[in-house]
């Protein structure tokens, strides 16, 4: 069977294909001359899989996409303190390049805009790195979010250096700050450096995919960046990732985003997908008119904006029976689905609530898929303090969903991985 979603995506692109709005980005004179009929889209799932239509193999410079992949390289470089120390993480709701700094610290408001992606440029590689070092860290960092090697495009460099007069000024009010240390000119000339790595469609869907996929290239299965610094750079990219647009773009779209005056954009839907377009034509926010539709049409068919909630699932208790002989019973509480803490307090509750007769109770974590750091807590302390209470409790637990328990519960505390006992069913 051949899969529906390369000809959704391809039904997708001939729906916006008549909008002629938009204008390339004239200040740049390399990008003024792409051709602004080009027109692509691709996801990318968390397991790597990759669909694509269009133009998705056509080469374009990344620009300001680039900013939130060298957030996430500049914390996992420097902590996030050191990051946090320099550039904060407020909405401008200003213009991309826009000199949005704190009046007293000359901090920029963001890592997405122009005067905060200069000096998070800054703060990649380790402490002391030479600009050189900083441009070959990007890079490289770029190409593992991407799966593949990334080079510069010199022809965009050159014609955007030649042009970047007001990132100068940024860069020069930042160094008058303090919030860079280098010379205002290399610091911008290492930034567009950055702007003008190649990519294509597919590249920026893997590298969206990464984020989604908690810092793992979906691709490679290479962890890039902690999950950690996954939940900033996404935080920052839902605040502030389209600029001056970003409130109406959260609320009608709903995907952490990030946009680059070439006509990329990128989403990354945590957990689920990474997502690109490329269109040229550019809105007065600098944000690509068809890619912005298409997302916008994504979100409608596909239900993947952030705040739309899916129903609640099946209770996480799906069962609770007494097994074994009169004399000799156990309570078996069977669990499902995805613990998180919603599931694994209803779980607590229950005990609380209706708490077993037996002196024995079994917990069936066999249908658990996954169980996150607070439910995991949340479980073990309920067999602690079961144990407290006087029972034997038994953890059957085949898939090693959790670890041992504590072993202050006094060995009154079995984990099984043979259900033949317990489990029948």
């Amino acid at each position: 069977m051949r899969s529906p979603i390369p000809d959704y995506l391809t039904d997708a692109l001939r729906a916006v294909e008549p909008d002629q709005s938009g204008a390339t980005a004239d200040y740049i004179p390399e990008l003024a001359q792409a051709d602004p009929d080009r027109l692509a889209a691709a996801l990318c799932t968390v397991d790597g899989h990759v669909y694509s239509a269009g133009d998705s193999t056509v080469e374009f410079s990344i620009q300001s996409i680039s900013k939130p992949f060298a957030y996430a390289l500049a914390l996992a470089d420097r902590g996030f303190d050191a990051v946090l120390e320099k550039v904060s993480v407020e909405p401008s709701g200003n213009a991309f390049n826009e000199m949005s700094v704190e009046p007293a610290t000359g901090r920029p408001l963001n890592p997405m805009i122009n005067a905060g992606a200069i000096a998070t440029h800054s703060l990649t590689g380790p402490l002391g790195a030479t600009p050189d070092e900083r441009v070959a860290r990007v890079i490289d960092g770029l190409s593992a979010f991407a799966g593949r090697r990334l080079e510069v495009d010199e022809s965009v460099y050159r014609s955007e250096i030649g042009h970047a007069y007001r990132n100068r000024s940024l860069a020069n009010m930042l160094r008058a700050y303090d919030i860079i240390a280098d010379d205002p000119l290399v610091a911008v000339a290492g930034y567009t450096r950055q702007c003008s790595v190649r990519v294509t469609t597919e590249d920026l869907a893997v590298m969206a995919g990464t984020l989604a996929n908690r810092g793992v290239n979906p691709r490679t299965g290479r962890p890039v960046v902690s999950a950690a610094v996954v939940r900033q750079t996404l935080s920052v990219m839902a605040t502030c990732g389209m600029y001056d647009g970003a409130g109406d773009w959260m609320t009608r779209v709903g995907v952490p985003a990030k946009s680059g005056v070439a006509g990329g954009l990128i989403g990354a839907l945590p957990g689920q997908v990474g997502i690109a377009t490329f269109s040229p034509r550019l809105d007065r926010h600098g944000n690509s008119v068809r890619g912005a539709d298409l997302f916008t049409r994504f979100t409608a068919d596909m239900g993947m904006h952030l705040m739309e909630v899916p129903p609640a699932g099946p209770s996480a208790i799906r069962s609770r029976r007494i097994i074994g002989p009169a004399d000799d019973e156990v309570a078996l509480f069977s669990l499902q689905g995805d613990l998180r803490f919603a599931a694994a307090e209803r779980v607590v509750r229950e005990f609380q609530e209706n708490p077993p007769e037996q002196s024995r109770v079994a917990i069936s974590l066999r249908r658990v898929f996954s169980i996150d750091a607070v439910a995991r807590r949340m479980v073990l302390e309920a067999v602690r303090r079961l144990t407290l209470d006087g029972y034997d409790v038994y953890l059957i637990d085949p898939d090693t969903v959790l670890p041992d328990p504590d072993p202050g519960t006094g060995g009154r505390v079995q984990v099984l991985h043979d259900l033949e006992n317990f489990d029948p069913a």
